[in-house]
C-alpha cells in the first residue's frame, strides 16, 4: 500500500509487551517513535511470565538496531512504555541504568512532547527528569507541540497534544505523528485509546491517512478504573476510523483485554464492508499474536516456571527491580 513509506513496528501488546514502539523510513529520514517498552509487574496477582521477559528481551534487541539507524526519535508522553528512563530497571522495563537509554538517543534529534504545557504532575516530573538524563545525550533536544519538520520531501507533523484517553483523563495528553512522503502518509496516534475524545477523532480523520496506527480503548478496565461509557465511544469512534484508513494497525491497551476481538466484532465489521483491513502489530509484520499479559494467569498454569524463578517472584518489588529474573 505505502511504497517509499516504510513502517515496521518493533514492540507491541500483540509481541507479548507493552508497547507501541515503531521505526520508520521514507527515502529523507529514518524515525524511531516512542522509544519505550514495558512489562505490567502486577496482573491478576503474578508478575510478569519468563515468556514475557524473553519477549522484552527481544523488543529491547529491536529497538536497539532501529536507534543505530535512526536520525530522530519522537517522545508522544513520558509513560515508560512510550520513552526510556535512565535507572535500572529488570522487572518493568529491562533498563540498564543509563546505558540503555543513551543507546537509543546518543547523537539523535529527538522531538519531544513539552514537559510544561499540558501535561498532569507525574509526566511533567518524569519529562524534566528525562531531559537530564537520557534526553542529554541527544544531539538536539526538541519540543514538538504542534509543529511540524521537513526533511527533504518528508514531512513529520506532531499534533497538538490531544486527551489519554477521554476529555476528562487525569493521565494527561500525548502528541500524534503524521509521517508523509509524497502521496503516501501514516498516522501514529498512541494512547487515545479508541480516540475516547470526539476532538481527537476529528483530527484524525482530516490527516486522512492511508496507514493509522492506534491504540485502542482499556476495555480490560472497564467499571473498574474506566467508565464503561467511555470504552463505548472509543469502539465507536475506532469504527469510524477504520471506514476512513485503508488499513488500521490495532494495538495497546485493548489487546490486553483476552476478550478484545469479540469486543471488536462491529469494529472488523465495519472494515470489511469498506474493503479495508485491521491487523495486530504483529500479524503486519507477518508474526503470530502472543498476547501475554492477557493471558499470564494461563500462562502460569501451562507453562509453570523453574524453581529458581518462582525463588526470584518471592522477593520484594525493589529487589526483583535490581536482580534479572532467571529466564
Amino acid at each position: 500500500m505505502l511504497k517509499n513509506l516504510k513502517v515496521k513496528p518493533l514492540a507491541a501488546e500483540s509481541l507479548g509487551v507493552r508497547s507501541m514502539c515503531t521505526y520508520v523510513e521514507t527515502p529523507d529520514v529514518k524515525i524511531l517513535l516512542d522509544a519505550g517498552v514495558s512489562l505490567c509487574p502486577n496482573r491478576y496477582g503474578l508478575p510478569p511470565h519468563p515468556l514475557e521477559f524473553k519477549a522484552i528481551m527481544e523488543s529491547r534487541r529491536r529497538i536497539a538496531e532501529a536507534a543505530e539507524k535512526a536520525d530522530i526519535v519522537t517522545v508522544s508522553h513520558y509513560h515508560f512504555d512510550h520513552h526510556t528512563p535512565s535507572y535500572e530497571d529488570w522487572l518493568c522495563n529491562w533498563t540498564e541504568a543509563d546505558e540503555t537509554a543513551e543507546q537509543i538517543y546518543q547523537g539523535k534529534t529527538v522531538l519531544i512532547k513539552n514537559p510544561k504545557e499540558k501535561i498532569n504532575f507525574s509526566q511533567r516530573r518524569r519529562g524534566w527528569i528525562f531531559q537530564k538524563t537520557g534526553g542529554k545525550h541527544a544531539e538536539r533536544l526538541e519540543l514538538a507541540d504542534g509543529k511540524s519538520f521537513t526533511v527533504g520531501e518528508t514531512t513529520i507533523k506532531f499534533s497538538e497534544p490531544v486527551f489519554h484517553g477521554s476529555e476528562d483523563s487525569t493521565l494527561g495528553y500525548v502528541l500524534m505523528t503524521t509521517i508523509k512522503f509524497e502521496d503516501e502518509k501514516f498516522l501514529f496516534a498512541p494512547d487515545v485509546q479508541g480516540p475516547i475524545s470526539t476532538r481527537t477523532l476529528k483530527i484524525i480523520i482530516s490527516e486522512r491517512p492511508q496507514l493509522l496506527m492506534i491504540g485502542g480503548p482499556p476495555s480490560y478496565l472497564a467499571g473498574f478504573r474506566v467508565d464503561n461509557k467511555q470504552i463505548q465511544i472509543g469502539l465507536k469512534n475506532l469504527e469510524k476510523l477504520v471506514e476512513a484508513s485503508q488499513l488500521v494497525i490495532l494495538e495497546h491497551h485493548i489487546l490486553r483485554d483476552e476478550k478484545w476481538r469479540e469486543k471488536t466484532t462491529e469494529v472488523f465489521e465495519k472494515a470489511e464492508k469498506v474493503g479495508h483491513s485491521v491487523l495486530t502489530a504483529a500479524e503486519f509484520r507477518g508474526e503470530r499474536n502472543t498476547f501475554f499479559e492477557a493471558f499470564r494467569k494461563r500462562l502460569f498454569d501451562e507453562n509453570p516456571p523453574s524453581e529458581e524463578f518462582e525463588k526470584w517472584m518471592r522477593q520484594n518489588m525493589k529487589l526483583k527491580k535490581n536482580v534479572k529474573p532467571p529466564v
